[in-house]
């Protein structure tokens, strides 16, 4: 067993009552405790108490996405009015209206923000607090994600067509479930929607139950699979570079996010590292993340259910996405 001091964790606990609460979780770890394999130092991902729920902070997050995406509709997405139009064309003039090219320079306009603000979270929280910060992140990712979505949408089939398996048997059912699979990779901090809104004060957590006994970075293992599906069905160069840009910032967020994690939570992320790994199912094969006997409870939980009906409703309403996608005409 190891011993972990208060301190590590970066928490302050006073000599008279070291008594820390960490969601719904206290960590052996936090208190002095030792820490025995199988024992949490991290938090349990995808946890949902109802009664914990407050109706004036969801109230507050359905006003706010309201707000949110109507201001961006009117700044950034109308035709022939919003930015993202001209933020487009800005960048086909460095392509010269190459599509894959293109494609690339979006994703990594993407990935240069998107990286960039969390690097500088902490310092970015010390100077306008948290939930400013958070909405600064989220108004300068959104609207760059956005592009990236339609422009992926109107223009996969460009490019070259280097194969194409649409009729083979078996492809389209493959396709289908590889897809489906990819979203129960999504990082727990994904539901943790009051936080995403910063409605709840936002912060970086370091999850150790779910998904993240299989891997401790599931959205790149989730988007390498979605990719693979992707790439098999649609066939194109676009699709490729589509997945190649994709797959790229994911590669990097692995490193970047055990830094990120490392520097907050010091040797208890090394206690959470080693008994996890980036490969999926490396670990439990080598026999440093041991399941509990009933894992299977770490999933039936409120918030994999709200990712079953999301991925369903994401596949029933694609001929929509893909008309509205055509409608902007990025």
């Amino acid at each position: 067993p190891r011993r972990i001091s208060p301190s590590i964790l970066g928490l302050h606990v006073s000599s008279a009552a070291p008594t820390i609460e960490r969601s719904k979780l206290t960590c052996q770890a936090a208190q002095g405790e030792e820490v025995r394999t199988g024992e949490l130092v991290g938090e349990d991902a995808a946890s949902f108490d109802v009664e914990k729920q407050s109706v004036k902070s969801w109230s507050l997050f359905f006003v706010l996405l309201t707000t949110v995406l109507g201001a961006l509709y009117v700044v950034w997405i109308q035709p022939g009015v919003g930015l993202a139009d001209d933020y487009l064309t800005l960048l086909e003039s460095f392509t010269n209206n190459n599509p894959e090219a293109t494609m690339l320079l979006i994703l990594f306009v993407f990935a240069i923000f998107h990286s960039g603000a969390a690097a500088l979270r902490p310092k970015g929280e010390e100077l306008i607090g948290a939930r400013a910060y958070r909405v600064f992140f989220a108004l300068g990712s959104l609207p760059l994600a956005l592009v990236a979505i339609v422009y992926f949408i109107n223009h996969r089939y460009d490019g070259t067509l280097l194969w194409d398996v649409k009729s083979v048997p078996g492809v389209h059912e493959l396709v289908w479930i590889l897809n489906f699979i990819s979203f129960y990779f999504l990082y727990p901090s994904t539901f943790n929607i009051l936080e995403v809104a910063a409605v709840d004060k936002p912060k970086l957590h370091m999850w150790e139950t779910g998904i993240m006994r299989i891997t401790r970075h599931p959205q790149m293992v989730g988007q390498a699979i979605w990719c693979a599906a992707h790439t098999l069905w649609v066939g194109s160069s676009v699709m490729v570079a589509a997945s190649v840009g994709l797959m790229a910032h994911h590669l990097f967020g692995c490193w970047h996010g055990d830094q990120r994690l490392s520097n907050k939570y010091g040797e208890a992320f090394e206690v959470v590292k080693a008994r996890t790994s980036t490969l999926p199912f490396k670990a439990i094969l080598e026999g440093r993340q041991v399941l509990p006997p009933d894992y299977y409870k770490e999933f039936l939980r409120v918030p994999y259910a709200a990712v079953t009906a999301f991925t369903l409703g994401a596949y029933l309403f694609h001929p929509i996405m893909q008309g509205a996608s055509f409608y902007l005409g990025w």
